[in-house]
């Protein structure tokens, strides 16, 4: 039987080693090569491009990106905790509609939908020439290139990578406990606090960690919604292949990126007890 497992498992497990694994140890080797005048790969052993990750400039570029992706968390989070409640609670049909809506700006291409945002916020998009045709405001609203434009996108783009755990945490929420809860005399209040918020946080988890990753990399929103003057980790380490030509920087920086991802997430792990959360079912 275990014989049969891995015979199945082989074909993904191959997919792995020729597109994630193989891919990552070219990135791991160029990062402690150098960069020659030219922009080619000079290979001579260095750490300097790791050295050169921690210089101001690039700190304040992580810690720019480490408080974006938390606002992004934190307001993603709040944003659907209770839209997943609310789907949770709807006959099965309605659920159905809610997630397909939910879902349904991955049926349309991420860049499009970038762009989108562009026609909407503009000096003469949507939300200006409504504001000015209803006396609101005497000149457009600056509301493209800069960090609350970055957030609105982010968390426009995320959403659903909330949304989804955390409907699947309250699907796993018996209403028995409900019940028990108010015939011993639980309020609404105290019920949601000492059993549907425990029984959901493995959502609030999984949901939390897959929005901040996703956006602690990010360089396509930035780029669309921010401008020039917002460069956050994914857009200097897409510039540094692209655009400088530097390779070995590029890969350390992209090294750097995992790591600090890895790290903060397993912090996020020991926050939330992990090993403390209830299941969801008896």
């Amino acid at each position: 039987m275990k014989q049969k497992g891995k015979l199945l498992a082989s074909p993904a497990l191959l997919w792995l080693i020729i597109f994630a694994f193989l891919p990552m140890m070219v990135i791991v080797l160029f990062s402690f090569l150098s960069r020659g005048a030219h922009g080619q790969i000079v290979y001579e052993f260095t750490l300097k491009n790791y050295i050169r990750f921690f210089e101001p400039l690039y700190l304040s570029i992580v810690l720019e990106t480490l408080s974006i992706s938390i606002l992004t968390t934190v307001i993603t989070l709040i944003v659907a905790y209770p839209l997943s409640y609310y789907i949770s609670g709807l006959p099965k049909g309605k659920k159905t509609i809610w997630l397909i809506l939910v879902m349904l700006p991955f049926w349309i291409n991420f860049l499009i939908r970038s762009y989108a945002w562009i026609i909407i916020l503009r000096s003469q998009g949507i939300v200006n020439t409504f504001l000015l045709s209803i006396g609101w405001i005497d000149t457009p609203l600056n509301l493209l290139y800069h960090q609350g434009a970055v957030l609105l996108g982010m968390v426009y783009t995320l959403l659903p990578f909330m949304v989804l755990p955390l409907y699947v945490a309250f699907e796993r929420v018996e209403q028995q406990h409900l019940d028990a809860a108010a015939d011993l005399g639980a309020s609404e209040g105290k019920a949601f606090w000492n059993i549907t918020l425990p029984l959901t946080k493995p959502g609030i988890l999984n949901g939390c960690v897959l929005v901040f990753v996703s956006s602690f990399g990010m360089f396509v929103v930035p780029d669309v919604l921010g401008g020039a003057k917002n460069v956050l980790l994914g857009n200097l380490i897409q510039n540094q292949f692209l655009s400088a030509r530097d390779w070995p920087f590029g890969s350390a920086s992209s090294i750097m990126l995992m790591g600090l991802s890895l790290l903060l997430i397993a912090l996020f792990y020991k926050a939330m007890k992990v090993n403390d959360i209830p299941e969801g079912r008896s």
